[in-house]
């Protein structure tokens, strides 16, 4: 009898009831995305090894709470998290990321509060000149922590527009706070 090759979106609906055969056949098809993934960015057996199987006990162990919708990216971004948080435990961090740990420490020496308040407030001015529907998104997603699937149903629009504008919003409010940072670098020189 032939078996029937279930997509990952079905796999990943047998794995949110608990399906343990569902969980096996995700890590048979992905262990070895996720372990290249680190393996590139940690250049270490072992630890890509320790973080693949970070990767899939996290999963297993949020199976409930998680609502994946394109598995192969989800493991891909976990795996890309599980790989920062080695950087951070053991502070051995690539050298393109070195430079902004010193961006940091300066924000860090300065005045923090009123620099974290003037931050709020361009977030918020960002905020104003978004259209509606994006506004609103982010503010659900951000402020409310909201989930996808509860902001679409607050919304009354499908979980994809949901995510289109979650996804347009982040890349407007990374693109303003980057021209935002490189112009007060510019002043801190000069």
């Amino acid at each position: 009898m032939p078996q029937t090759v279930l997509s990952d979106s079905q796999l990943t609906g047998l794995l949110k009831k608990g399906d343990e055969g569902a969980f096996n056949e995700i890590y048979r098809r992905f262990w070895k995305k996720v372990y290249n993934e680190s393996y590139k960015r940690l250049r270490d057996t072992d630890l890509s090894e320790d973080l693949v199987q970070d990767v899939f006990s996290d999963l297993w162990l949020k199976r409930f709470d998680r609502d994946i919708e394109n598995l192969g990216a989800y493991l891909i971004t976990a795996t890309r998290y599980q790989v920062y948080l080695v950087y951070k435990k053991n502070n051995k961090q690539p050298y393109f990321e070195k430079p902004l740990d010193n961006i940091a420490d300066v924000t860090v020496a300065c005045d923090s509060l009123y620099e974290l308040n003037d931050l709020k407030d361009c977030i918020s001015q960002w905020m104003s000149l978004q259209p509606i529907k994006r506004r609103e998104v982010f503010r659900l997603k951000f402020i409310e922590d909201k989930s996808t699937k509860e902001i679409s149903e607050f919304l009354n629009i499908s979980q994809k527009t949901v995510q289109n504008q979650f996804t347009t919003s982040l890349h407007s409010l990374r693109s303003t706070l980057s021209k935002l940072l490189l112009l007060l670098s510019l002043f801190i020189i000069l």
